[in-house]
């Protein structure tokens, strides 16, 4: 069919940005190279939304928690990322997890059944001279990454981006680990597996001993992104720094012993059956028959069946906040807007707020309606200013939301808790006032 607008790339920004199109009344070509004879080296399969990572969108407190913000803003925008999160989510304690094959069959079919949007299964190599916004995520194909570097005269940035492995339920020991959340927030959705001193310094002696992903000469001087750091790039830190960071025992009382234990490896459900559990903060670059070997030491795991094992692959984001207008337009090229992680944003849900916003804003455009970007005090404006140019093209890094990228506080200092208060009020306010502004007729 003719099209208003072309996306390409179906993943979380792709789809969240062709809904919010096509409820507002344009009609979108949706191409999606995945099912036409081309894959990722991430991806299993060629469903909208797949979630290659993690299957948590991270803490749902819209009262103490910027992306927990983030979810309330883009729940009020109409987020079909949202929705299908909610229908679709498991237990995960403050977390808002999701059955990732159900939540992406969810998005697929909503899609598929909309009669302004035409999936079209095709890789695109160059970049349209239509209105277009790119969504091809951080693993675009190479040759259309080839013509956005032609058009931006700017180099992507790179990094490394890992994957957690999965365990089957039933092949978990419950006799030694057991079920709670940390400090018992939440209710009891995570399996505990206990380590000790001993176990925990061996542990970290195979992390460091085990066989590694060699990678090619092109990709060595690629840094890896901080939030999803391999577990033995970690180990490789200090001896120490597991404990501090995935392994951290604090708030996790053992129920045999009475105490915490000295480490601590956390499960999370992963599908709404319980069947499948991703083993947290385990992303890794281990080869996988180390990966059998080494993860089996872990207590409770010692005849543990993976339903996947971890990977990692090579990212790529371009320089938004030199390249990209307040509203996601390539300045050098204005019909065309970027969306999702190939902007530099993080997360799953960041991901797909950018797709929202990229949506909304072209929509506008194509209507010759004006909207101004979402006040910098809500989570949605503080992440779009963080990419466009908010942040220091030099040294730009991917980003989660947080409440660093909105404007500090005014008034008189108080306490952690309080501010995290205040600054979620404050958020909420904005964007009531950014909606009635934008639904005032021109």
């Amino acid at each position: 069919m003719n099209h208003d607008i072309h996306i390409i790339g179906g993943g979380l920004a792709g789809s969240e940005a062709a809904w919010q199109l096509a409820v507002a009344g344009l009609t979108v070509r949706l191409s999606e190279m995945r099912g036409g004879g081309d894959t990722t080296p991430a991806h299993d399969s060629d469903r909208l939304a797949e979630m290659v990572c993690s299957n948590s969108f991270r803490s749902d407190d819209a009262e103490n928690n910027a992306v927990g913000l983030l979810h309330q803003e883009m729940r009020t925008l109409g987020s079909l990322v949202m929705r299908a999160a909610d229908l679709h989510r498991v237990p995960a304690g403050s977390a808002l997890a999701v059955d990732r094959e159900a939540f992406a069959a969810e998005i697929t079919r909503t899609i598929e059944a909309h009669p302004n949007i035409a999936i079209v299964r095709e890789r695109i190599d160059t970049i349209p001279d239509g209105p277009t916004i790119i969504a091809t995520g951080p693993l675009t194909a190479p040759a259309l990454a080839a013509s956005i570097a032609d058009v931006t005269g700017a180099g992507a940035l790179a990094f490394f981006d890992a994957i957690a492995p999965i365990v089957h339920r039933d092949s978990i020991d419950m006799d030694i680990c057991w079920m709670a959340a940390r400090w018992d927030k939440g209710g009891k959705d995570y399996i505990n597996c206990p380590m000790d001193k001993e176990q925990y310094t061996a542990f970290i002696a195979a992390l460091n001993a085990g066989d590694k992903t060699e990678f090619k000469e092109w990709e060595r001087d690629t840094p890896y992104f901080e939030g999803c750091m391999p577990i033995e790039v970690m180990a490789e830190r200090g001896p120490e720094t597991l404990r501090f960071g995935p392994m951290k025992p604090v708030g996790l009382d053992n129920p045999r012993t009475g105490r915490w234990p000295y480490a601590v490896v956390q499960l999370r459900q992963d599908n709404a059956l319980g069947t499948l559990w991703n083993i947290v903060g385990f992303q890794t670059k281990l080869k996988h028959a180390d990966q059998v070997r080494i993860f089996r030491t872990i207590p409770g795991l010692k005849e543990a069946e993976f339903a996947r094992l971890g990977g990692i692959h090579r990212n790529s984001f371009i320089r938004s906040p030199e390249l990209l207008d307040a509203t996601l337009r390539l300045k050098s090229r204005p019909n065309v807007r970027f969306a999702g992680q190939i902007t530099g944003c993080e997360g799953y849900v960041e991901s797909a707020a950018i797709g929202l916003l990229a949506a909304r804003f072209a929509s506008a455009e194509a209507r010759r309606e004006p909207l101004s970007p979402p006040p910098p005090e809500t989570a949605l404006g503080a992440l779009l200013g963080h990419l466009t140019g908010g942040a220091v093209a030099e040294t730009y890094q991917p980003m989660n939301v947080n409440f660093g990228l909105m404007p500090p506080l005014t008034g008189p200092k108080s306490k952690k808790a309080d501010r995290k208060k205040i600054y979620t009020a404050r958020a909420r306010d904005a964007l009531a006032a950014w909606l009635e502004q934008a639904l005032e007729p021109a």
